[in-house]
């Protein structure tokens, strides 16, 4: 049974930082794609960033490039965000995602496996 545990959500100020942590259990992610999504209240989700499996690719959503950054760790089988500058408009729950298929999607549809979900919230 694959599991997947966000944590790292949180209140912070326009402007801040946070560092979002996925451990990743049942599943090796050194062989799966992985990604982050978020749902803000009366929203869709949407794409936020993925990770191919071998770690040497990156994709982000417009609305976060330059201020998000997508990693991981094999050894620890954990998948990170790292968000930088962030703002209001960034409020949402945050999700990681693992994928079967090893081509990147950034259609949420496509992945298998997801998180509960962490509350990230960015005052003004």
């Amino acid at each position: 049974q694959v599991q997947l545990v966000e944590s790292g959500g949180g209140l912070v100020q326009a402007g801040g930082s946070l560092r979002l942590s996925c451990a990743v259990s049942g599943r090796p992610i050194s062989t799966s794609t992985m990604g982050w999504f978020r749902q803000a209240p009366g929203k869709e989700r949407e794409f936020v960033a993925a990770i191919s499996w071998t770690g040497t690719s990156t994709y982000y959503a417009d609305s976060v490039k330059g201020r998000f950054t997508i990693s991981k760790s094999n050894a620890k089988n954990t998948l990170y965000l790292q968000m930088n500058s962030l703002k209001p408009e960034d409020t949402a729950v945050y999700s990681c995602a693992g994928r079967q298929a090893r081509p990147v999607t950034m259609n949420g549809y496509d992945y298998n496996y997801w998180g509960q979900g962490t509350q990230v919230t960015v005052s003004s």
